[in-house]
């Protein structure tokens, strides 16, 4: 079972990778693609370029081998849907059935506006990971619909993969950072140690990214 965690990565920070890592373990995941997007459709555009969030995520990745980069979205023109990536995976010939789409739990409460809503969530599994200030169970009452397709899970308890594609809430601890904080720190000129891995803070400052906010971003 491969997990899947998609995002615009503008840039990668320490709370993407405790998303990934806790729906790795707590799903028994073989391993986690990062897929950096190329047109974020619920977004404005990215303020880094797309070679400049991949090796941003390359190099916050480099030292665990169970999370893997992926520009099967940077590749291909067009939004980047997670229906068209789910797509495209299928023609790969990937079995979608042994595939979790992973999110925060703050974008997963978004779900109702993505492309192709509901026929989605039919198409593979899906995992929300708790966010500071949205544990991953207020999803229940937040999104009724999908309450019945909900599966609560405990790393440290047995279980087995349902055949059925689920939805599975993941309760962990992830560090209360976002991609619009170290932006934002960086163009004041504060540090952003603790927020992103600091191999990804050498290239942000080599590479003299975020340090100008465009207008109106």
């Amino acid at each position: 079972m491969i997990g899947l965690l998609g995002g615009t990565f503008d840039p990668i920070h320490c709370g993407h990778l405790d998303v990934a890592r806790a729906a790795l373990q707590a799903l028994h995941l073989d391993k986690v693609l990062l897929i950096p997007s190329r047109t974020p459709p619920h977004r404005h555009a990215p303020h880094a370029k797309g070679p400049d969030r991949l090796a941003m995520v390359r190099l916050a990745i480099a030292h665990d081998p169970a999370l893997e980069a992926s520009t099967i979205e940077l590749d291909a023109a067009g939004p980047s849907y997670t229906s068209t990536t789910l797509d495209r995976l299928a023609a790969a010939g990937i079995d979608l059935s042994t595939v979790c789409f992973i999110a925060g739990a703050d974008a997963f409460a978004q779900i109702p506006t993505w492309h192709q809503y509901p026929d989605l969530l039919g198409r593979c599994h899906f995992a929300a990971v708790s966010r500071p200030g949205l544990p991953v169970e207020r999803l229940r009452t937040q999104l009724p619909r999908l309450a019945a397709r909900m599966i609560s899970v405990d790393a440290n308890q047995p279980w087995a993969m349902p055949a059925q594609a689920s939805i599975f809430l993941i309760d962990a601890p992830t560090a209360p950072v976002s991609s619009t904080d170290v932006r934002a720190h960086i163009t004041r000129g504060a540090s952003v140690t603790g927020f992103v891995p600091d191999a990804v803070a050498a290239y942000i400052d080599a590479h003299r990214l975020y340090f100008t906010e465009p207008h109106g971003h």
